[in-house]
C-alpha cells in the first residue's frame, strides 16, 4: 500500500494576528480621536447647532482631529476585518490607502523643501487668519495661544499683527479693555509668578507710541512666530526627520503585513 503526502498551503496565523495587532491600535486611535473631536463641539454647543461650523472665520482644530480619526478608524476596522475574516478586498484597501498616505507624506516634504518660499507665505497667511478668527473659536484660541507661549512669539511677524483681530486693535473708536494689546500668551511671565495674569497684554503695544514708557520689549515677545518657526527648524531637523522616519517604517510594516497575507490567502485559494 502506498501513501501519497499532499503538501497543504494556508494562511500564516502569525502574519495574520500581527496585522490584527496592528490595526486594533489604528482601530481604538481612531476611536479616540473621533470621541475627542465630538466632545470638543459638544462643548462649544456645535451639535447643538450646526450652522456654527460656517460661521468660524478660523479654522477650527476639531476638524483636523475628526479626519485624522475618521481615516484612521476607517483603516484599522478594514485591516482588523481583513486579516480576520482573510479579505483580499479590505487588505489591499488598507495597503493601498496606506501607500497613498506614504506617497502624499513623501510629496509634501518634497514641495516643502522645493518650495519654501510659498510654504512660508502659505504660513504666514494661515497664522494671519488665525489671529484673525482668534476670538471666534476657542479651541483655535487654545492653538495659537500654546504656539506664542512654546515659541516666545507673537503674531505671525510681529506683534502688531493682532491688529487684525477687532477686541485687539489699536484702530477704530471700540472701548475694549483689550484694545491695543496683545493675548497674555504674548507676554514674557515671571517663572517665580505662581498665577497666571490673563490682562498683562493690555494696552500694551501703545506703550511704543510713548517714549515716556518703558520698552515693549520688557513685557511681551516681539518676535512674530513664523521667524521663531524658522529658528526652530535649523536645531531640530534631526528631530524632525526622526519622526519622519519612524512614521514611514511603521506604514512599511503596515503594507508588508498587508501585502504578505494577501500573498498568503491568494495561495490557499489557488490551491483549492
Amino acid at each position: 500500500m502506498y501513501y501519497y503526502r499532499y503538501d497543504s498551503t494556508e494562511v500564516s496565523c502569525c502574519y495574520k494576528y500581527l496585522m490584527f495587532s496592528y490595526n486594533i491600535i489604528f482601530w481604538l486611535a481612531g476611536v479616540a480621536f473621533i470621541a475627542v473631536g465630538f466632545w470638543a463641539w459638544s462643548e462649544k454647543g456645535v451639535l447643538l447647532d450646526l450652522t456654527q461650523v460656517t460661521r468660524l472665520h478660523g479654522f477650527d482644530p476639531v476638524w483636523l482631529v475628526l479626519v485624522v480619526g475618521g481615516v484612521t478608524f476607517i483603516l484599522g476596522f478594514a485591516g482588523c476585518v481583513g486579516a480576520l475574516r482573510e479579505n483580499i478586498c479590505l487588505l489591499k484597501f488598507f495597503s493601498g490607502v496606506i501607500g497613498f498616505i506614504f506617497v502624499l507624506e513623501l510629496t509634501a516634504a518634497v514641495l516643502a523643501v522645493v518650495f519654501q518660499s510659498q510654504v512660508r507665505e502659505w504660513i504666514n497667511d494661515f497664522f494671519l487668519a488665525s489671529v484673525k478668527g482668534y476670538r471666534d473659536d476657542i479651541d483655535l484660541q487654545n492653538l495659537i495661544d500654546s504656539l506664542q507661549r512654546m515659541n516666545h512669539c507673537c503674531g505671525a511677524q510681529e506683534p502688531n499683527d493682532w491688529d487684525l483681530n477687532v477686541y485687539f486693535s489699536c484702530n477704530g473708536t471700540h472701548l475694549r479693555r483689550e484694545k491695543c494689546g496683545v493675548p497674555f500668551s504674548c507676554c514674557i511671565t515671571d517663572p517665580a509668578d505662581s498665577v497666571l495674569n490673563t490682562q498683562c497684554g493690555y494696552d500694551v503695544r501703545s506703550l511704543q507710541e510713548d517714549p515716556a514708557q518703558t520698552k515693549l520689549t520688557d513685557h511681551i515677545y516681539t518676535k512674530g512666530c513664523i521667524a521663531a518657526l524658522e529658528d526652530w527648524l535649523p536645531g531640530n531637523l534631526y528631530t524632525v526627520a526622526i519622526v519622519f522616519i519612524v512614521i514611514s517604517l511603521l506604514q512599511m510594516v503596515g503594507i508588508y503585513l498587508a501585502r504578505t497575507l494577501i500573498s498568503d490567502i491568494e495561495k490557499v485559494n489557488f490551491s483549492y
